[in-house]
């Protein structure tokens, strides 16, 4: 292997929040379990997110100084946690600034290889000034970037008269047709902040050495194919990246420091049946307002299956999550739901075997994680791609069911009635379509462990970190 022969260095820039900076920390300790030297570049008070977690990793960490001032931003917010949503606006702003900390980092290391977060745009440019290639990472699937680019090409947002008109995307594997509500905006409104943003990042991504991706092969095999013939992208698969930490207490270190002890939790799931238990949980900046959650709580009282809730409330909500719920909704579920408010350890909740379905927001770091425990999926997209990594999930892979939603709605969700909600829960809980959703779930789990261990994505890595090794010494 290349590493034998010398050390070759990464360099991982993720994007400061859990969503893309979660995988990307795990990427890094994945190559550095290959003999790569890895480094993650970020801001000093993300240091404390991340060092816990890649304290028994050989992994090094570079700091720069974050001018969050100078974007608009209150001093110290060098994370999406710390940033109000009525100043998001001003986080490609605060992109821009990390430019020359970069350059600078980039002169002095000399890395053979940066990759980093599709959000910093001038990445490609930056790293090219020193012939370093660049790799840049969605933090997404096959599916969706191809889907994304389609429908981007095609401006096909504007071939139908009405937001609930159905339309096909062409030129795609399988026949997936969608709405303008179920579009991330940036594809629809060029002229948008996110839409001005989503066009600079593609012309980055083309003029880049490639996009690396936590997927697995045998997960999406047309759309691997399919990205790289059809839209002409070198394209690396290397996932499941959760699947490389294997320490239980490491598991529960990824992202912020769950607010429950993780003993707690396994021994309230260790006195359950197996696939007996709904998880719920929406990710890291999805905020219900406290009508939905009321709607939630209804319908879990109403079907009657045991679960561990994820309780988050608007960040700009006064009230805190206690007095969101149902009165008396806690004590009538007493023994039959756990509540956790915060943070909670979810790989090694989705791996218990009393976990029988798992709610989410059809973000990709969920849903893989669901997918490599072969726990099947209650879909409610809220944000960006959600839509089509629902498409992914409840079409191509047929190991989940929608709950309803209709349209984007931003970080609060959309409007879903109870019963909806416990239809749904239901549906993935019984039945014989829930027990085939479960089927297809743990083949696609043992073909992910495979993946990593001996299969695709190890072979794949091998083949990436020799191609890198080779591109340096031209």
């Amino acid at each position: 292997m290349a590493s034998e022969k010398r050390q070759v260095h990464f360099i991982f820039f993720p994007a400061m929040s859990h969503g893309h900076m979660i995988p990307m920390i795990d990427m890094a300790r994945l190559f550095a379990s290959r003999g790569v030297k890895a480094t993650v570049v970020t801001t000093p008070a993300n240091v404390t997110r991340i060092s816990k977690y890649i304290h028994r990793a050989d992994v090094n960490i570079l700091t720069f100084k974050y001018a969050s001032e100078e974007a608009g931003l209150p001093e110290g917010c060098e994370h999406l946690d710390d940033i109000p949503p009525h100043l998001w606006h001003n986080l490609p702003m605060a992109s821009q600034k990390m430019q020359e900390p970069i350059a600078q980092i980039l002169r002095d290391h000399r890395p053979d290889c940066l990759v980093a977060d599709m959000f910093y745009t001038w990445a490609t440019d930056v790293a090219g000034r020193y012939n370093i290639p660049r790799l840049v990472f969605h933090g997404t699937s096959f599916f969706s970037l191809c889907l994304v680019t389609s429908i981007s090409s095609y401006q096909l947002s504007k071939t139908v008269s009405s937001d609930s008109e159905h339309f096909g995307i062409p030129n795609l594997p399988d026949v997936i047709k969608m709405t303008r509500t179920e579009l991330p905006d940036f594809t629809t409104n060029e002229e948008s902040d996110t839409g001005k943003l989503f066009k600079a990042a593609l012309e980055s991504e083309l003029k880049s050495y490639g996009v690396v991706v936590n997927s697995f092969y045998e997960l999406e095999p047309a759309y691997v194919e399919h990205l790289r013939k059809e839209h002409g992208r070198k394209a690396w698969h290397i996932g499941p990246l959760s699947l490389c930490i294997k320490d239980v207490e490491e598991k529960s270190n990824r992202g912020k420091v769950a607010t429950i002890d993780e003993h707690e939790c396994l021994k309230w799931l260790n006195s359950k049946e197996h696939n007996s238990v709904i998880y719920i949980s929406f990710g890291s900046s999805v905020y219900f307002s406290p009508s939905q959650l009321r709607e939630i709580a209804s319908a879990l009282e109403a079907c009657g299956h045991q679960f561990i809730w994820v309780v988050r409330s608007q960040k700009s909500s006064e009230e805190e999550p206690e007095g969101l719920l149902p009165e008396g909704f806690e004590k009538r579920t007493e023994g039959k739901g756990l509540i956790i408010r915060g943070w909670a350890p979810q790989v090694s909740i989705l791996e218990h075997q009393a976990i029988g379905a798992f709610m989410n927001h059809s973000g990709w770091n969920s849903v893989l994680e669901s997918i490599t425990a072969g726990v099947p999926m209650v879909t409610w997209p809220m944000v960006a791609d959600n839509f089509v990594i629902e498409k992914l999930v409840t079409e191509i892979l047929k190991i989940g069911v929608s709950v309803g939603v209709k349209r984007l709605d931003g970080i609060k969700g959309d409007s879903i009635k109870s019963e909806a909600i416990e239809k749904a829960l239901n549906k993935i809980m019984a039945g014989e379509e829930a027990e085939e959703m479960r089927k297809r779930g743990k083949t696609l789990a043992e073909l992910s462990k495979r993946a990593v261990e001996e299969g695709s994505s190890y072979v794949q890595l091998d083949a990436f970190i020799e191609e890198i090794a080779l591109y340096r010494q031209r």
